[in-house]
């Protein structure tokens, strides 16, 4: 693809050193002072300021007050920018117009190194080829390194920068299909929300179709993808029928939604009335347990005074007794008789001297009994 963009510039004698004799009577040289967005600039030329519309490439806007900010049109200018930083020395060729309607010079706007900065900004897919009334001398090298930059799937071409529409393709449709392929919902609140994001991303596909369809306000977002007729009728094919089975699950998921209501809703009142069963049966079984509590304690506190009383009778029946004991030992003590007069004092006996006995005769010593034991002898 190179070797294309280089043949294309030279064919057009738009390569360093390769200008043809007539042509250099058109050249200007000139200092770059400033970057006004990705397609024009103001380059100093013999000390005077003029605004440079480079020729047959288009870049997504960034200064229209009637228009926000297209997709990419910030990294071009930045591009731009990077590429002729203020005092870059430039060369400019020139074709049948000289300025446009507001005034611009339009030229082809070419580096030291002899690149022309037209093709280099198609070729990072940041712009398009366009022809401007009879000027075509560049557009070419332009197409043709706007050609790579869609082959390689660069810039505006990109699935992956969010705002392209390549990568708007890639999103919508896989949300589309991730949206419809989801597994039916368990909860109603989940099915509501699973129809939220189905309504959601039909919408999207809807004002993405919008876009596919080419219609003047969206056809600018054509031009940046360079989506050919025949590809634009297959995205537009293969977004419908995700469309309508985006839409079918949607209202299957409706229909689920209402029947998962209905079930949570007789859960729910069979739950509530479990609860008043399960409520009623704690409030009896509360009141039976109080009732034995009460009854268990008159029993108690009958048989504390049925015990009471009886310990009460056992005490006056003991007092009576022992009134009537000593009542009675009152009596006996009335009925002993007098006691006799008191005996005379005791007068102890004279003490008598001690009077040994009289030695005995009798043997006391031992004795030698004989066989029988009826004789003996002193020993």
């Amino acid at each position: 693809m190179k070797k294309l963009i280089i043949a294309s510039l030279a064919a057009t004698g738009l390569v360093a050193g390769s200008f043809a004799a007539g042509a250099a009577a058109n050249a200007g040289t000139g200092t770059v002072v400033r970057v006004v967005d990705g397609d024009t600039l103001v380059v100093s030329i013999n000390n005077g300021d003029h605004t440079i519309r480079l020729l047959n490439i288009d870049t997504p806007e960034t200064k229209d007050p009637n228009q926000p900010v297209e997709c990419l049109g910030p990294e071009a200018s930045k591009y731009l920018e990077g590429l002729l930083p203020k005092g870059t020395q430039v060369r400019l060729e020139f074709d049948a117009e000289r300025h446009d309607k507001y005034g611009r010079t339009l030229a082809g706007v070419f580096t030291a190194d002899g690149s022309l900065v037209n093709a280099k900004i198609a070729q990072q897919g940041l712009g398009i080829p366009v022809e401007y009334g009879g000027n075509r001398k560049f557009l070419p090298p332009v197409q043709a390194a706007y050609e790579e930059a869609r082959a390689a799937k660069s810039g505006l071409f990109s699935e992956s920068i969010g705002c392209t529409l390549p990568a708007q393709l890639a999103e919508t449709t896989k949300g589309l299909e991730t949206a419809t392929e989801a597994s039916p919902a368990t909860t109603s609140a989940a099915a509501g929300a699973a129809a939220g994001v189905l309504a959601s991303k039909v919408a999207a596909a809807k004002a993405l179709r919008k876009v596919l369809n080419g219609d003047k306000v969206t056809e600018r977002a054509l031009l940046w993808a360079g989506l050919s007729t025949a590809v634009l009728a297959k995205h537009v094919s293969n977004l419908d029928k995700k469309i309508t089975a985006a839409e079918k699950k949607a209202e299957d998921t409706k229909t689920l939604k209402a029947t998962l209501e209905a079930t949570e809703k007789r859960a729910e009142e069979e739950r509530k009335a479990a609860e008043a069963r399960a409520v009623a049966e704690r409030k009896a079984a509360e009141e039976r347990a109080a009732a034995e509590k009460k009854a268990a304690e008159e029993s108690a506190a009958a048989e504390k005074k049925a015990a009471d009383e009886a310990a009460a009778a056992a005490a006056k029946a003991a007092a009576d007794e022992a009134a009537r004991n000593a009542a009675a030992e009152a009596e006996r003590l009335r009925n002993l008789p007098a006691p006799a007069p008191n005996p005379a004092p005791y007068v102890a006996p004279a003490p008598q001297p001690y009077v040994p006995p009289a030695p005995s005769t009798k043997y006391t010593g031992p004795r030698c009994y004989a066989p029988g034991g009826k004789t003996w002898r002193p020993c």
